[in-house]
């Protein structure tokens, strides 16, 4: 008996977030909606993820005015977003009112399709998220994050299905977010969610380790209803396997998708010239990798971590992260590297590795995590790594959205007249500063999105008294347009390089200093600290409050800042007890490590 097999293309979404640090702009997905739309696809994932916060952080892009361009160019197809339980889109758990207003307006705007998983796996964090999905009439998919530890066990996974379909699921999706499944495990899993449960079930896995068409052919052997794939110009790696190779390899069997390969090829061709316009994004940490079953770094959180670290001048330490990695998540109780906790266990490790140090210092989201604010950890997490970063404060032990008070009045209260829409407020709630920074900049007629650097001709490199062909840039700022060309590079000296350029025909000399030496609110750099109570961080980011004012009496160990490095904040404390005597930085700032923040008088 032959079993059509369905397919979710994630072009729009998960594959250029996996390689690309989700840095697609809407105007590239327009141009071949047409073709997408004749496929037959089941769905088209779209939205949700990281996609949301990229449209508003870099982009500069309303992602509500994104999702409603692309549902009238996808008439005949399913939108689906990846949705994170009672975190929505953001990084903390939002009260009961906000998840409610964010379904609606996302099914109204045109999701059909919400994937809907937990970080934790913790059940309970996702019980109002698939009530509002069925309240708007849309299909509600519950999700297992797959992961692997002492503590996940088939057994473990069946019975998170049964409760998902209890609570009143449409399907089941098994995501396999790092690429840690291997084909017969997979096969055994979905036979036992098969047997178990009576819903279609989904299997979605990235490529990282190179296994995961053979995972998918196994999930269909064993009853898989629905794969998901990309289009093979954004396939494999880090992302997920090819469409065009998951159709020619079912085609005339059992389980024939009925897709139109010729087609599929085409639109690979158009996204294979697209990926080009985004080099500049492009991560050396993308290809196939097996690590990646020890160290288990979904592919999202590669390509973007990549990007940061780069950003924060420590890519040379990647290694030395991902092997403190795995340590962070058994310290913690194994939870599943997802969103939001991927970024949790991965900036930790990446403080601890840079402190030289673990745990010298603790993100505030590891401190909310230990203490419960995020759901029940899968293991037992380390009791003394607990009460070091939450002293006698209490265990949160029921759904952590309990605890919150609604919050919809106070948000819409806040943003005021900057919000037109009731999406702008929800803007504003998943990211509270980017979200009102992206709303002033709208108001003012002042966004500027990243621009995008051309790729440089092979050989086009110039060097300075040499004799190559000059770099071209031509770049519009605010509708002007310069052209820049780079004749020449000096010799890195003192941490600074010189560059000869000329702009629209004019000589320049420019010396540019490297970004993590870069001090907000000022070109003079800060002194470097050499007393006890001088103030510092031991990573480079931004302040996002000062706690103190000068003249106050602080205690040793007292927080006085807190910073943002890597989308994680982090307290920064007092090491002696004394009177605050200078403060050297603003909300804002930009800081790196060992220099003076505030002077402490003892």
């Amino acid at each position: 008996m032959s079993k059509k097999i369905f397919v979710t293309d994630t072009i729009l979404r998960d594959a250029h977030q996996s390689l690309l640090a989700t840095r697609m702009r809407t105007d590239d997905m327009l141009p071949i909606c047409d073709k997408l739309d004749k496929v037959g696809y089941w769905s088209l994932e779209v939205w949700g993820g990281a996609t949301f916060d990229a449209c508003v952080r870099f982009l500069k892009e309303d992602p509500w005015e994104r999702l409603r361009k692309l549902r009238a160019a996808l008439p005949n197809t399913r939108l689906q977003m990846l949705l994170r339980g009672q975190n929505l889109l953001g990084y903390r758990h939002y009260s009961d009112d906000v998840v409610k207003a964010f379904v609606a307006k996302a099914a109204v705007n045109g999701i059909d399709v919400f994937r809907i998983f937990d970080a934790m796996n913790d059940v309970r964090n996702l019980r109002v998220a698939i009530e509002a999905v069925k309240a708007a009439g849309k299909h509600a998919q519950g999700t297992i994050a797959y992961t692997t530890s002492p503590v996940h066990t088939i057994e473990a996974f069946v019975a998170q299905a049964k409760q998902m379909e209890a609570m009143g699921c449409d399907s089941i999706a098994i995501k396999d977010m790092a690429g840690l499944l291997t084909p017969y495990a997979t096969g055994e899993l979905v036979k036992a969610l098969k047997a178990e449960q009576s819903l279609p079930v989904f299997i979605h896995s990235h490529d990282t380790a190179g296994l995961a068409a053979m995972c998918q052919l196994k999930a269909i052997e064993n009853g898989a209803d629905h794969i998901d794939t990309a289009i093979s110009s954004f396939a494999w790696g880090t992302s997920h396997p090819g469409t065009e190779s998951m159709v020619a390899a079912l085609k005339g069997s059992e389980f024939d998708t009925g897709l139109d390969l010729q087609l599929l090829q085409e639109i690979g061709l158009y996204f294979y010239a697209v990926r080009k316009k985004y080099h500049q994004f492009e991560s050396e940490f993308t290809a196939v990798d097996t690590r990646v079953q020890v160290n288990q770094v979904p592919g999202g959180m590669i390509s973007n971590l990549a990007n940061q670290l780069k950003e924060q001048g420590a890519l040379n330490r990647m290694n030395e992260v991902l092997a403190e990695i795995p340590r962070v998540r058994e310290d913690l109780g194994f939870p599943p590297l997802v969103t939001p906790t991927s970024q949790i266990v991965g900036t930790q490790a990446f403080f601890n590795v840079l402190a030289g140090e673990r745990y010298k210092t603790i993100t505030n989201e590891v401190k909310l995590y230990l203490q419960g604010g995020y759901g029940k950890a899968p293991g037992v997490v380390d009791e003394k790594l607990r009460r070091q970063a939450i002293g006698s404060e209490d265990v949160i032990d029921v759904r952590p959205a309990d605890l919150l008070k609604p919050e919809m009045t106070k948000l819409r209260a806040d943003i005021g007249s900057l919000a037109k829409s009731e999406e702008d407020v929800l803007t504003f709630a998943m990211f509270p500063d980017i979200g009102r920074k992206f709303l002033e900049e709208r108001e003012a007629g002042s966004l500027t999105p990243e621009v995008l650097l051309p790729i440089p001709e092979a050989g086009a490199v110039a060097s300075a008294g040499g004799e190559g062909v000059p770099t071209e840039f031509v770049i519009d700022v605010h509708g002007e347009t310069y052209r820049v060309d780079i004749t020449g590079v000096g010799v890195k000296a003192e941490g600074k390089r010189h560059f000869y350029l000329s702009i629209d025909g004019m000589p320049e000399e420019v010396v540019f200093e490297p970004l993590n030496e870069f001090v907000g609110g000022g070109s003079s750099k800060r002194k470097q600290a050499s007393e006890p109570g001088h103030v510092s961080t031991t990573m480079p980011g931004n302040i996002v409050d000062v706690l103190v004012k000068q003249g106050d009496t602080v205690k040793a160990g007292q927080a006085v800042l807190i910073t943002e490095a890597m989308k994680m904040e982090t307290e920064v404390q007092s090491a002696i007890a004394g009177k605050v005597a200078a403060i050297h930085v603003a909300k804002g700032d930009r800081v790196n490590p060992g220099e003076i923040l505030i002077e402490i008088e003892g």
